[in-house]
């Protein structure tokens, strides 16, 4: 019996060491393939805090981007260096960059691993929450700042201050051989497993100065997806998306003014147009396309109001499409902007719903009412019955008899046109013959 004892209670110490070394070899991954935003800056704050809080090995992040928002990227920056559990950063899969904001995520990480056939560079600011400024003076001063800011997180993290200068203010960029060759990476990985494979037993400094030895090999990954809410937020900051949210928005606000108490439209409108300039805000944005945009609605309107015969309608599907064009600053290395097809298409439909939908709209508005009791006045008739201002009779109008009265006398058979309509009861007035 205490040979029995004995053994089992070396089975639950044989357990224990398993179930605790399984949970100590486990590896948070997040994936980052979309531009920098808010939206992206939450959720690699989710994934550090639940790293920390689960007690996972590190914080693995798949990343592709092609740049961002300059605030977003530096509060990542800043949650990554004061990051409770090493951050690895993994440029993956092949074909992807780490380019503009992510070149300062990548050096800021603890490790920093490429994929083949990846690259990083051209992090030279292209302007500030989405604004473009043509100052000069302004452009040099966010590029010194951004260079002293690259050199200090590279210097930080031992890793070549010269050539992250040099990435900012000349928008250098390479691939994962030459980043390996310059110090600007760790290593480079083909495969995940070959990445928690090599960087076991690596020792990275976590705060100022605690040391933490990253056990990675054999590790479980697990996947931290994104939730609904941060989906839904980042497919709205695509650069086709928020553009086809602002049209729509405006779209329905053109409508609600147009038919007042509507309210369906104004509501859509306005959560759209809320959409959109979210997103706006998140992208580096021209303010000349915005003013191509502008333009195109005034000239749409006008073709409502003045007789062109069509040349304010095609100058402003031009302007919407360059408009659509020219809104967003492109980005090295990447097609990012509003598709031409998509533009193409928005400009045409938009130019089509204001002179046709919006025209017929306001010509139905001046035209004289036909039905109804408006569509009464002014119109003529015949009297079935004598008429005097002491006595009502009967009158034909638009093939129907009605009841009326006068402050006339009108005889059987003379013509009338009707002044008011009180009820069932018709006031009119004798035409006088020429």
């Amino acid at each position: 019996m205490k040979q029995i004892i004995n053994l089992l209670f070396l089975c639950l110490i044989f357990a224990s060491a398993t179930f605790a070394q399984d949970e100590e070899n486990r590896v948070l991954k997040i994936i980052i393939d979309s531009d920098i935003n808010p939206v992206t800056l939450e959720y690699i704050k989710d994934g550090i805090e639940r790293a920390d809080e689960e007690n996972f090995e590190c914080l693995l992040i798949q990343m592709d981007t092609p740049g961002g928002l300059l605030e977003s990227t530096k509060d990542i920056v800043k949650a990554i260096l004061q990051s409770p559990v090493p951050v690895v950063m993994y440029v993956s899969p092949s074909g992807s960059g780490a380019v503009s904001a992510g070149v300062f995520i990548t050096m800021s990480c603890h490790i920093a691993v490429m994929a083949e056939g990846t690259n990083i560079g051209a992090a030279h600011p292209v302007g500030i929450g989405g604004q473009q400024d043509t100052s000069q003076v302004m452009g040099e001063k966010v590029t010194n700042w951004a260079s002293a800011w690259a050199r200090g997180i590279a210097e930080k993290r031992d890793r070549n201050a010269d050539w992250a200068e040099q990435a900012v203010r000349k928008s250098v960029s390479i691939n994962e051989d030459e980043a390996l060759e310059l110090n600007v990476i760790d290593y480079v990985c083909f495969t995940e497993n070959e990445l928690l494979d090599t960087i076991d037993g690596d020792t990275v400094t976590i705060g100022e100065d605690q040391k933490v030895v990253v056990n990675t090999a054999n590790a479980k990954v697990v996947t931290m997806e994104m939730n609904w809410r941060y989906r839904i937020l980042n497919m709205i900051v695509n650069p086709n998306i928020a553009y086809i949210l602002m049209i729509l928005g405006i779209y329905g606000l053109f409508f609600e003014l147009q038919n007042p108490g509507a309210m369906i439209p104004g509501i859509l409108g306005a959560i759209f147009l809320i959409l959109a300039f979210f997103a706006l805000q998140t992208l580096p944005v021209r303010s000349a396309g915005v003013l191509l945009i502008l333009l195109a609605i005034i000239l749409f309107i006008l073709e409502i109001k003045v007789t062109s015969f069509g040349i304010l309608t095609v100058g402003g599907i031009a302007a919407m499409f360059l408009g659509a064009l020219l809104l967003f600053e492109e980005t090295p290395g990447f097609n990012f902007g509003v598709d031409w097809k998509v533009a193409l298409t928005v400009a045409v439909l938009t130019g089509l719903f204001f002179v046709f939908a919006l025209g017929l709209a306001i010509k139905a508005r001046m035209t004289k009412p036909t039905t109804g009791r408006e569509g009464l006045i002014d119109a003529t008739g015949i009297v079935l019955s004598d008429i005097s201002p002491d006595k009502e009779g009967d009158v034909k109008v638009q093939g129907e008899i009605w009841k009326a009265s006068s402050d006339q006398s009108i005889q059987q058979g003379e013509r009338i046109i009707v002044r008011q309509v009180d009820g069932l009861l018709l006031n009119v007035r004798k035409i006088e013959r020429s």
